[in-house]
């Protein structure tokens, strides 16, 4: 139908100018006078028989007029007039170009819808590559999260071991201040001469615990409701001149470690009650263990910093 549109004047001048040239053959040509010009016969002695003799012509028979014979003979020397040609009808003209219209309009359609599965498989492909692109870098975000999440898992561990690897350290540094500390309260043993004890109490870490005036391999260690009974101090190159005992109130049990800053005159100028190390949160317990760091006394040092930092560690245990 496109076609059809695009060349209506083209077929419509075409069917005028055979439609013209019909009607001039048709009145022209169609209607030849009979005889042909130039096509006349040869005058024949008429005669009804193949053989005959005489010079004059017999009269006319009356079984068989004259006329007669002469309109047969007429009829039978007419030469037939040439086969006519075979005009296509209008109809026929049309038929034939609907023909070759929609043999053209079927091969616009073919090209046509070949060149429509082509851009519809270009347009395949192109989705297929594209979805291919994305699967790609969807394999390569997860290929990074993964490295990120090895990594992270790794610095964990290495942070993980290095907090345990500290922890140890500093229990074998309290260790080997509890040795080093071991009779901070002051006071000998009242064991017997062949005593190789070094040590003595119901609590953890080293010293003799008790009270000075009590008696040796007593059951009870220090007056009930009375003084703290364990004292430790880490203080690197110093040694303690004076450790006052805390006030305990004996209601609560616990661990208290007081972080100290200690002048060259081994005097403490600032303590801080409660830090790392310390099991109780009691007030009483934490308020009692300050006071009493801050009357401790650590030798003369010149050489030493002039604000060093240590701790002093206090265990209430009640009785």
């Amino acid at each position: 139908m496109k076609y059809i549109r695009e060349h209506k004047r083209g077929l419509i001048g075409t069917i005028i100018t055979h439609a013209v040239v019909l009607a001039l053959l048709m009145l022209f040509g169609f209607f030849t006078p009979l005889p042909l010009p130039g096509e006349e016969g040869i005058l024949v002695n008429f005669g009804d028989s193949e053989t005959g003799f005489g010079a004059e012509e017999p009269a006319p028979s009356e079984s068989a007029p004259i006329e007669d014979r002469e309109e047969k003979q007429a009829e039978a020397k007419v030469t037939p007039p040439p086969p006519q040609k075979k005009v296509a009808a209008p109809a026929e003209k049309e038929a034939v170009m609907t023909q070759d219209l929609e043999k053209t309009v079927a091969m616009e359609t073919a090209k046509k819808k070949k060149e429509a599965e082509k851009t519809k498989d270009l347009e395949k492909e192109k989705i297929l590559k594209e979805k291919r692109e994305e699967e790609r870098l969807e394999k390569q975000r997860q290929t990074e999260a993964e490295k990120i999440r090895q990594a992270e898992i790794a610095r964990q561990k290495r942070e993980e071991e290095q907090r345990l690897a500290q922890a140890a350290a500093e229990q074998r540094k309290v260790g080997e201040i509890n040795n080093r500390a071991k009779n901070a309260f002051g006071g000998n043993g009242k064991g017997t001469s062949d005593s190789k004890s070094t040590s003595q109490g119901v609590t953890y870490g080293s010293g003799n615990q008790g009270t000075p005036g009590g008696t040796a391999n007593a059951e009870k260690y220090g007056p009930g409701g009375g003084v703290g009974n364990g004292v430790s101090y880490n203080l690197d190159g110093r040694s303690a001149q004076s450790l006052p005992k805390p006030y305990y109130p004996g209601n609560e049990e616990g661990v208290v470690v007081v972080q100290v800053t200690v002048n060259k005159s081994g005097q403490v100028t600032k303590a801080e009650a409660g830090v790392r190390g310390s099991n109780t949160a009691d007030p009483e317990l934490i308020a009692a263990a300050k006071k009493a760091a801050l009357q401790a006394k650590f030798n003369v040092d010149n050489n030493a910093p002039a604000f060093q930092t240590g701790t002093i560690t206090y265990r209430f245990v009640l009785d």
